[in-house]
């Protein structure tokens, strides 16, 4: 059994949002064009609550992009963005959401952000996605959305550590690419034993 991950495909990671990826827009209509491949279809939505401890924002002379160590480690700072019951937190207006049989939302916590559709930035802590996928028998994974370098990237690594077989399309993906993080992501993917395509 197969199932296709579409990440965060929402308003604020696409142009004109509060954390555009560039040409966030540009893969909506090849991801739903995808959907009818997959025995299930799982949307995963960034969902965090105002004052996120990840925002910068939130900390006293801290920019967007600036690094802070938090007690699970380091942490980039992020402007404001997909903010709960938000314009910018509703998925893109053209991804077909009807074909979801699951949405997960993560970042919900408002002490701990959440890259990976499989667990918060503590490494530890589910968000139920692993239980949901194994009890409907699906071992194969394809992974597409936004931003590559973050959330496709930490849920993909994720994914292959807990033992599923993991495919990026990164013709589906666009990155942010803050510092080189585009490409150490592929390399990290990659010795995972995530298969980018």
């Amino acid at each position: 059994m197969r199932a296709l991950i579409v990440i965060d495909v929402q308003n604020d990671f696409c142009p004109g949002g509060a954390l555009a990826v560039p040409g966030g827009d540009e893969i909506v209509q090849d991801i739903n064009a995808l959907m009818a491949d997959f025995n299930a279809v799982i949307l995963t939505q960034d969902w965090h609550p105002a004052g996120h401890s990840s925002f910068a924002s939130s900390h006293e002379d801290k920019n967007p992009y600036d690094m802070i160590e938090m007690p699970y480690g380091p942490q980039v700072l992020w402007p404001d963005h997909c903010i709960q019951g938000s314009m910018g937190a509703k998925f893109h207006m053209e991804l077909h959401q009807d074909r979801a049989d699951l949405i997960i939302r993560k970042g919900y916590n408002p002490k701990i952000d959440s890259y990976s559709a499989f667990f918060e930035n503590d490494h530890e802590t589910p968000t139920g996605l692993e239980g949901y996928l194994r009890t409907r028998g699906i071992s194969e994974l394809t992974m597409v959305g936004l931003a590559l370098d973050f959330c496709v990237n930490y849920s993909a690594v994720d994914a292959a550590k807990l033992g599923f077989d993991v495919t990026v399309r990164q013709d589906l993906c666009r990155a942010i690419d803050l510092n080189g993080s585009l490409a150490a992501a592929q390399d990290g993917m990659r010795e995972a034993g995530v298969a980018l395509t």
